[in-house]
């Protein structure tokens, strides 16, 4: 029961969210992205929060992106402001926030995404160096053919590419969520003191920063944590620093950027998650958050939402697992496709992106990718230098595999 009223909140926000996701990749030119951050300077670092805030990436898929930037000629500062502010929030987070948070808390955290993309950005200028890349080594942009009618790719994008990334995250916050509305009663936490002092904003940052969880899936777990006594300061460190950073987010930071730009950006996120958790319990009062996370009335339109985007998750399961134990490939086509290694996939929003620029390689017939095994499959005329150039040129590593 709690399950389905968590997903009669979610429902309407998320698949709104998803469809204006869509709406803006399909009216962004190709490439629009990349061509607005180059050079140093606070104007780059602006524009990159400007459009980071709400893009819908979480943090393993932003990685690629913000490496992308780098490749064009993007400085790290802008690269690094894109970096903090896009994975913290999205048009489909803040929409899901409003719905289990309230407005208040949605504006606050769109404010904070983006205060600390420009302070880390405008950090990294200050204290790194790098100039960016020379325009003689700047990477070609490829011009895309389109997708056909313009729905067919508003609906891809947002149905393929934005929700069957973060699907999982979401199934596992909604059950999360639904576990601690159970088994945590009501008030809870205001009867521990100090989980709604200093000491729970750096009990929830040391929990956090390691966590991989998305802006979206995560603001159920948030809500259910208020409504059973945690101070919404807390829950706002766990919205800021869980989907800023994560184990693999660190690693691939650190082998793209450096140890100095890694070191910014994690100092970022954790000073100013305490801060601005702090500055929102001081600035809204418990009396304002109390009938946050009230179950709203079952009406139709909750309803159908809450069915269809369940069908499209399950959709999403099916598809996962069908891939995963029989869309593999035989030892026989093993041997007579050509094999490379990959390196920097971390879901399946990574293996969309690697697939994509497999097949923009001429004389390529078909692809598959394998998450699990970290391998690209590749079928045509075409030789594996041009298939490494177009799978680096996404931001990820890719070698030829022995045969």
């Amino acid at each position: 029961a709690e399950i389905w009223n968590i997903m009669l909140e979610l429902g309407w926000p998320l698949l709104l969210g998803i469809t204006i996701a869509g709406v803006i990749h399909m009216a962004l030119p190709q490439g629009f992205i990349h061509r607005n951050f180059g050079g140093r300077g606070f104007k780059s670092i602006f524009k990159a929060t400007l459009i980071g805030v709400p893009m819908p990436l979480c943090s393993c898929s932003v990685i690629p992106t913000a490496i992308g930037l780098k490749q064009d000629g993007a400085s790290n500062g802008a690269s690094t402001s894109f970096l903090i502010s896009t994975p913290q929030t999205g048009v489909d987070s803040i929409l899901v926030n409003a719905a289990f948070l309230g407005w208040p808390f949605a504006i606050f955290k769109v404010i904070v995404a983006f205060v600390t993309g420009i302070i880390g950005g405008t950090l990294v200028d200050i204290f790194e160096k790098h100039q960016g890349i020379p325009s003689s080594k700047l990477r070609e942009r490829k011009q895309s053919s389109g997708y056909g009618s313009k729905i067919k790719e508003a609906l891809n994008f947002g149905i393929f590419e934005l929700l069957g990334m973060i699907y999982g995250w979401i199934i596992l916050g909604v059950l999360l969520a639904a576990l601690i509305s159970i088994l945590i009663p009501p008030g809870y936490f205001s009867n521990i003191a100090w989980i709604s002092g200093t000491g729970g904003l750096f009990l929830m940052l040391i929990i956090a920063l390691p966590l991989y969880v998305c802006a979206t899936g995560s603001v159920p777990i948030a809500a259910s944590l208020i409504a059973a006594g945690m101070a919404p300061g807390t829950a706002l460190v766990f919205l800021m620093a869980g989907p800023a950073s994560n184990v693999a987010t660190i690693g691939a930071i650190f082998r793209a950027f450096g140890g100095r730009v890694l070191a910014i950006y994690l100092a970022t996120v954790a000073v100013f998650s305490i801060f601005f958790g702090w500055l929102f319990d001081f600035v809204i009062s418990a009396e304002h958050t109390k009938f946050i996370h009230q179950h709203p009335g079952t009406n139709w339109f909750s309803v159908v939402t809450a069915l269809i985007l369940i069908a499209l998750l399950l959709f999403l399961v099916i598809s996962n697992l069908y891939r995963k134990f029989f869309a593999g490939i035989s030892k026989h086509e093993e041997e007579e496709m050509l094999t490379l290694n990959i390196e920097g996939m971390t879901c399946q929003h990574c293996v969309m992106n690697v697939t994509k620029a497999l097949k923009a390689v001429p004389g390529v017939v078909s692809v598959k990718v394998s998450l699990d095994k970290n391998m690209a499959y590749v079928d045509g005329e075409v030789e594996a230098g041009a298939l490494i150039k177009s799978v680096i040129d996404a931001g990820y590593q890719a070698s030829a595999a022995p045969k």
